[in-house]
């Protein structure tokens, strides 16, 4: 699937022109060479040129995808896509995204403590509800479509032959799933895929949306934060063994803290201890009993989906703690049981969770965490302990670099 892509006018594009006027387990390599973004002449993604000149921007493993003009209606399914298009200031353009209450509570969990940033969830429709179907595709009728075509083809009822059909006749597909992970894509999308970094990807979005300079602004804070974490981490030998987990009916899901994988941007930078990192569970998870998981006694657990609605993390470490072995980890009697955030996290939320995620592991170096009440804003932390600036966050965020 490398390569130009070669097609016919969709429906949106033919109105346009006539003048006339026109809408269950996701829970439980290489790098990029940079963004290649290129206009009839002119550097596209630097949100200068004429939003309406045709451009093109390269990614694995669609190759080289064509854009007519900046996408106004943008489907989505994972939410990292959402929250790139509100960093990018086109948060109003995404018309669906996986579980909407949960995604987008989630996002503006975080988006309240940045002025005049906000998500608009309640209404949009979950893609994967009753299946990932060609029919609301369609009903959609989307500029572009951010998800890999490669994962569709995974999704019951999808055959390359839609993927082709859809592309042609609606948008183009531009995403990469398999970067969260680096774990194998199908077979016949294996030759020539490539693996991204979070901020990669980014890069790659922020040149469908001709956003350069805004991506760019977002970027060295991203980067300010990162050299803050390195500047401050312990000796290796100092760190606190640790956990990502969720917790459910007597058995915890495990994931790695430092793997490969952009789901793992948010726990990777800060150089923890994995209590499991000699594990290979042949998946993307493990499961661990009670037992296993006091014989490895980490200092740490961070309970993923913690942030997120429906999962009251109190009552989690009740549980927890009613388990004859469970009272007896260290990370339950020191009070180091922590919500942590999504997997599925975009540039806004991946820099408040290494924030949070920074502070449950090394509170010396960084500011105790507070704690995290369910169904609450983010919590408030201290202007001389923040990883970054929210007003300087607002500010790009709104276009006002």
């Amino acid at each position: 699937m490398s390569g130009k892509f070669a097609r016919t006018p969709t429906r949106r594009e033919y109105v346009k022109g006539s003048g006339a006027l026109i809408g269950g387990g996701l829970l439980a390599g290489c790098t990029s060479d940079g963004s290649e973004t290129t206009t009839n002449g002119n550097q596209g993604g630097d949100g200068t040129t004429d939003s309406n000149s045709p451009y093109s921007v390269t990614m694995a493993p669609m190759g080289k995808v064509e854009f007519d003009g900046v996408p106004e209606n943008v489907f989505s399914l994972f939410p990292q896509y959402a929250d790139m298009a509100v960093a990018l200031g086109h948060g109003d353009a995404i018309n669906s995204i996986y579980v909407p209450e949960m995604s987008g509570k989630t996002m503006n969990t975080y988006y309240e403590r940045l002025d005049g940033v906000s998500f608009e969830w309640d209404g949009l429709p979950d893609p994967l509800e009753n299946g990932l179907s060609k029919e609301l595709l369609y009903q959609l009728d989307s500029d572009v479509h951010f998800i890999d075509p490669a994962y569709v083809t995974t999704q019951n009822n999808w055959s390359q032959s839609d993927i082709e059909d859809i592309q042609n006749n609606i948008g183009p597909w531009f995403g990469n799933f398999y970067s969260g992970t680096h774990d194998d894509p199908p077979e016949g999308y294996r030759d020539g895929y490539q693996y991204y970094g979070l901020w990669e990807m980014f890069e790659k979005v922020a040149g469908v949306f001709r956003e350069r300079e805004r991506y760019q602004a977002l970027k060295e804070i991203h980067d300010t934060a990162l050299a803050t974490i390195e500047d401050s981490l312990p000796p290796k030998s100092e760190r606190p063994t640790a956990v990502r987990v969720t917790y459910s009916d007597g058995t915890f899901y495990t994931y790695h803290l430092n793997k490969p994988g952009y789901w793992l941007a948010d726990t990777r930078p800060l150089g923890a201890t994995d209590a499991f990192a000699e594990q290979d569970w042949g998946s993307l998870w493990g499961t661990v009993d009670f037992e296993t998981m006091l014989e490895a006694d980490p200092d740490v657990i961070l309970h993923l989906w913690g942030i997120s609605p429906g999962y009251y993390l109190d009552e989690i470490q009740k549980k927890i703690e009613n388990h004859a072995a469970g009272q007896q980890l260290s990370a339950i009697q020191n009070d180091r049981f922590y919500s942590a955030g999504m997997r599925y996290q975009g540039p806004i939320m991946n820099l408040f969770q290494l924030e949070m995620t920074a502070k449950q592991l090394y509170p010396e170096q960084f500011g105790e965490w507070p704690g995290y009440v369910t169904g609450e804003p983010y919590p408030e932390i201290p202007k001389e302990e923040q990883l970054f600036d929210r007003q300087t966050l607002s500010d790009v965020i709104n276009g006002n670099i």
